[in-house]
C-alpha cells in the first residue's frame, strides 16, 4: 500500500513530496488488472435537463448540484438553482435511473436533505446582496408537493440534520458580492449557523436558534461567511467559513460553538501556477491558506475538508483534521498531478486554483471507510481509503464525473457513489452514478508516466493519431491549439491503461513551436506530417491550413502552404487529418477537410491529394451525410490509409447524447483521377459504413462523448480510436481511449 510520508507535527506546512506521490501513482497502473480488487465503476448517468416539467425550458440551463439520497438509497433529490427546483430520480434500478418528478421552489435551492417521508431543501430568494433572504420548503415525497415553508434571517447555503433528525442546521452564508470592490471582505449582513428543532416531522422556526461567528476568525471578524456543515454521530457540527479560512465546531444539543481554530496553510511544490497554454508543474509557493469549503466527518474526532479556496487561498488538496485543530494529513500537490496524468488539469482555468477541489463525502464500505473528493475544475473523483488516525490515507482510484462536479454522495448499503455536477453546457448538467464491485476499473483508458522531474507528462487534447510504421501496439498522436507549444506524443497501447510514454515538442528555429494540429502521420522514415488547421477569420489574426513536414525529432522542416486558389476559399472548418502512402518519389498525402469550402457544393467535404514530389494538389469530394439534431453540423474529423488507394475517415456530428453521430467510412481511389485544384468538376467518392461508433461510446456509461477526433489500425492490425477533451476547456476532461480489435470489414 501507498502511505506518503507526513510529518504529524508540521501541522501549517504538510504536503506530500512528489516523488512520493508519484511512487503512490505506479502502483494505480497495475490496479485495473487485478479483478478481485473492489473498484468503482460509473453505471448510469442521468441528464438533468430529463427532469425539466411542463411549462419549463429544456433548452435552458438546468443544473444538478447538491444531491441527497431516501433511507433505503432508492431515490435521489438533487438541487436545480437554473430551474429553481428540486429534482428527483428513481434508482430502484441504478444502472437505469429514471425521472421521478421536479417541484418548483420560490428562488434557487441549494442543500437538500430526506427528513423520513419528506424533503427539506433551502432556497435562497435574495435579490440583493445586501439584503439576503432564503427559506426551507419541506416537500411530501408522496404529493411531491410542498406541503411547509418557514423564512430564514439570510441567504442559505448548506444543511445538515443530526443524527436521529431532531434538528436541522442551516448555514446562513450571506454571500459576499464579488464585484463589489473586487470581492474584499468585510461585506455586512454577517451570516450566522441557524440550528432549528424538527417537529411533528417539519422544520419548527418558531424554534430558531442563530449561534454568532463573529469575532472568531482574524481574517474578517465581522463578516464570517460561513459555507458548508455536516454533522457527526456525537451531535458535532463542523462548519467552514471558507473565505476566513477558518473552521468552527457546534455542539448542536447545546447550541454553543464547542472550538474553533484556522485551517491553516501549506507549502506547495511543482505546481503550474500561470494561464499560459502551457501545463508546466515547475512552480512552488509558500504559505497558502487552504480555505476549505466542503467538509465530511471520518469519524467522531476526524473531518476532511476540500480545500477549493475563494478568497486569496485554494491549496489544491484535501486535509484531515481533527477536532483539537490538528492537520493529520495535506495531499499537497498529489491531486493536481493526478489531473495532469489523466489528461484532466485545467490549464486555461488553473490560475490560483488548479484542479479545484471543492466536494467532499465519506463512507463506510463493508469494512472499508472510503473518502471521495470531488475535483471542479478538473471533473475527477479521487477515492481514498482511510488507514485511521494519524496515518495517511491510500489513494485508491479516479472517477470520471460530469462537468463540474459540486455534489457527492455514498450509499454504502447500495454499493453506490452518485456525484451531481452542475455545469451546463454543450453536453448538459448530470448525475453520475458508480457502483463499488470486484470487476475492473474501466477509467482512465488512457495516462501519462512520469518526466524524469518526476512531474507527469502533461496532456489533452489529443487531435490526431498516426499508428508506428513498424512496432504493434504503439501509435503517435498530436495536441491541438488548446495548448500554446504543439507536441508529439507517443503512446503504448499494448498497457492497460494505455500510456503515454514520450513527448517531442515541435520547434521551429529552435523555439518551440504553436499550431493548431488536427492530423498526424508517420512517414517512411519515421518522421511525421502534420495538418495545421487553418482559420481565415480567426479575431487574433487569420490563420492559415497548413501541411507541416517534420522530422523525427520535432523540427519543423518544412510549410506548405495551399496554392492561392484554394487557399482563397477557405473556411474556418480546415484540415482535420492527414494520412500518407507509398514512400520516396510514390509517396501521396491525403488530407481530410472538416466541411465544405465557399467553392463546395453543400453536402460536400474536401479530400486533398498531395503529391510532395511533384508539390501537387488534387481534390476529390466526400459527400457528408446529414445531421437529425438541431443546429448540427456533420463533417469529417481524420483519416487513414488502409492501402494504397483504401482510406478510412471519422465521419462525425458535433453533438453530444446518444442520439449522436459517430462514424468510421471507407471508400477507395482506385480509379478516381483527383480534379486541379481550380477545376469546375470534382469527382466524388462513393463511401461504405465501417462502423458506427455510438455503441463503444456508450459503454463508459457517461455522456456519449461529442469530438471523436483520432483513429489509427497499428502494425499488428488492430485499430484504436480517441476522443479530444478539448484540453479541459468547457468539457469535463474524459478522454476515452477506446480499443476496436480487429475490424474485419475494413476492405
Amino acid at each position: 500500500m501507498c502511505h506518503p510520508e507526513v510529518n504529524l507535527m508540521k501541522r501549517i506546512h504538510l504536503f506530500i513530496p512528489s516523488a512520493l506521490a508519484a511512487a503512490c501513482m505506479q502502483a494505480f497502473i497495475p490496479a485495473h488488472a487485478q479483478a478481485q480488487t473492489q473498484n468503482f465503476n460509473r453505471i448510469a448517468t442521468f441528464e438533468s435537463f430529463r427532469n425539466v416539467s411542463a411549462g419549463r425550458t429544456v433548452s435552458k440551463k438546468s443544473v444538478a448540484e447538491i444531491v441527497a439520497a431516501s433511507q433505503d438509497g432508492r431515490l435521489l433529490a438533487y438541487t436545480d438553482g437554473e430551474q429553481k427546483g428540486i429534482g428527483l430520480i428513481d434508482i430502484t434500478e441504478p444502472d437505469t435511473p429514471k425521472a421521478a418528478g421536479f417541484i418548483p421552489v420560490e428562488g434557487e435551492p441549494t442543500s437538500v436533505v430526506f427528513l423520513d417521508r419528506k424533503i427539506v431543501a433551502a432556497v435562497d430568494a435574495s435579490k440583493l446582496f445586501f439584503q439576503p433572504e432564503g427559506h426551507l420548503v419541506t416537500i411530501d415525497i408522496a404529493t411531491r408537493k410542498v406541503v411547509e415553508s418557514c423564512n430564514l434571517q439570510g441567504q442559505p447555503d448548506s444543511i445538515a440534520l443530526d443524527k436521529l433528525g431532531r434538528n436541522i442546521v442551516v448555514v446562513l452564508e450571506n454571500q459576499r458580492d464579488e464585484g463589489l470592490n473586487k470581492g474584499a471582505l468585510p461585506q455586512l449582513p454577517a451570516g450566522n449557523v441557524t440550528i432549528l428543532p424538527i417537529k411533528n416531522g417539519v422544520p419548527d422556526c418558531t424554534g430558531a436558534h442563530p449561534i454568532n461567528l463573529t469575532g472568531l476568525a482574524d481574517i474578517a471578524p465581522t463578516d464570517p461567511e460561513p459555507e458548508f456543515v455536516k454533522v457527526n454521530d456525537k451531535g458535532l457540527a463542523v462548519v467552514s467559513l471558507q473565505e476566513n479560512n477558518h473552521l468552527v465546531l457546534i455542539d448542536v444539543a447545546k447550541r454553543t460553538v464547542f472550538r474553533h481554530f484556522s485551517a491553516g496553510s501549506v507549502n506547495l511544490n511543482q505546481i503550474d501556477r500561470k494561464r499560459d497554454g502551457v501545463i508546466s508543474p515547475t512552480e512552488s509557493i509558500t504559505g497558502l491558506l487552504r480555505e476549505p469549503d466542503a467538509v465530511a466527518w471520518l469519524d467522531d474526532k476526524r473531518f476532511v475538508t476540500a480545500n477549493e479556496g475563494d478568497y486569496k487561498g485554494g491549496s489544491r488538496g484535501f486535509s484531515i483534521i481533527n477536532t483539537e485543530g490538528k492537520v493529520e494529513f495535506d495531499s499537497g500537490a498529489f491531486l493536481d498531478h493526478l489531473a495532469i496524468r489523466l489528461g484532466h488539469y485545467p490549464e486555461r482555468r488553473s490560475g490560483a486554483k488548479g484542479n479545484e477541489p471543492e466536494s467532499a463525502e465519506v463512507g463506510v464500505f463493508g469494512k472499508d471507510r472510503l473518502i471521495f473528493i470531488g475535483s471542479e475544475r478538473s471533473s475527477l473523483i479521487s477515492v481514498w481509503l482511510d488507514m485511521g488516525p494519524g496515518k495517511a490515507p491510500q489513494f485508491l482510484q479516479a472517477l470520471p464525473a460530469g462537468a463540474g462536479p459540486e455534489g457527492l454522495l455514498a450509499i454504502p448499503q447500495r454499493h453506490l457513489l452518485v456525484v451531481a455536477s452542475e455545469t451546463d453546457g454543450a453536453a448538459r448538467a448530470s448525475v453520475s452514478i458508480y457502483q463499488r464491485s470486484n470487476a475492473p476499473a474501466n477509467y482512465p483508458t488512457l495516462m501519462s508516466k512520469d518526466t524524469p522531474e518526476g512531474t507527469p507528462m502533461a496532456w489533452g487534447a489529443i487531435s490526431g493519431t498516426s499508428a508506428d510504421i513498424q512496432q504493434p501496439g504503439r501509435l503517435w498522436a498530436v495536441t491541438d491549439s488548446a495548448y500554446s507549444t504543439t507536441r508529439i506524443l507517443q503512446i503504448d497501447a499494448n498497457a492497460t491503461p494505455a500510456l503515454i510514454t514520450k513527448e517531442i515538442t515541435l520547434t521551429k528555429g529552435a523555439k518551440p513551436a504553436s499550431y493548431d494540429a488536427e492530423g498526424i502521420s508517420q512517414r517512411a522514415d519515421g518522421s511525421f506530417w502534420i495538418a495545421s488547421e487553418g482559420d481565415p477569420n480567426k479575431k487574433s489574426g487569420p490563420t492559415k491550413n497548413l501541411l507541416l513536414r517534420v522530422s523525427n525529432q520535432g523540427n519543423v522542416e518544412e510549410e506548405i502552404e495551399l496554392p492561392g486558389s484554394l487557399n482563397n476559399h477557405t473556411v474556418r472548418f480546415g484540415f482535420e487529418g492527414v494520412t500518407r502512402t507509398g514512400s520516396g518519389a510514390e509517396e501521396v498525402v491525403w488530407i481530410a477537410v472538416q466541411r465544405e469550402w465557399k467553392n463546395d457544393p453543400s453536402g460536400f467535404a474536401k479530400i486533398l491529394r498531395y503529391s510532395p514530389a511533384q508539390k501537387t494538389w488534387g481534390v476529390l469530394h466526400y459527400p457528408l451525410s446529414k445531421s437529425a439534431a438541431a443546429g448540427g453540423w456533420v463533417g469529417l474529423s481524420e483519416i487513414t490509409a488502409l492501402s494504397p488507394n483504401e482510406l478510412v475517415v471519422i465521419e462525425r456530428d458535433n453533438q453530444f447524447g446518444d442520439q449522436s453521430f459517430k462514424t468510421l467510412h471507407s471508400f477507395s481511389v482506385a480509379g478516381l483521377v483527383p480534379a486541379d485544384v481550380g477545376a469546375q468538376q470534382v469527382p466524388v467518392i462513393s463511401k461504405r459504413l465501417v462502423s458506427d461508433l455510438v455503441p463503444e461510446l456508450q459503454k463508459p456509461r457517461g455522456i456519449v462523448l461529442d469530438k471523436v477526433e483520432s483513429f489509427a489500425i497499428d502494425a499488428a492490425g488492430n485499430a484504436f480510436f480517441i476522443t479530444d477533451n478539448d484540453g479541459v476547456d468547457g468539457t469535463n476532461g474524459e478522454t476515452q481511449f477506446i480499443r476496436l480489435g480487429k475490424l474485419s470489414n475494413l476492405r
